[in-house]
């Protein structure tokens, strides 16, 4: 089963990575320009697996790059938000 199967299992996935790149001395603004790149790599390149993908793509797909960077930044606070309440 891929991570991509399961929103939460991708979030959790995300949230992983994250926390690796900000323990190894990463900055914002670089995990902001990653997580752009990833996203507009999966809305390109990988069809959705479940029903939130599929949302986040349509999004992906009608937003103006600005707004691509604003999704991509909402989903690092999202997994940032979900590891600090756990």
């Amino acid at each position: 089963m891929s991570v991509l199967d399961n929103f939460e299992q991708w979030k959790d996935f995300l949230g992983d990575r994250l926390n690796s790149a900000q323990n190894e001395g990463m900055n914002q603004n670089v995990i902001s320009d990653m997580a752009f790149q990833v996203g507009d790599y999966l809305a390109k390149q990988v069809e959705p697996k479940n029903a939130q993908e599929k949302v986040l793509a349509d999004l992906w797909s009608v937003a103006s790059p600005e707004e691509q960077h604003a999704i991509a930044n909402m989903m690092v606070k999202l997994v940032e938000n979900d590891g600090n309440s756990q």
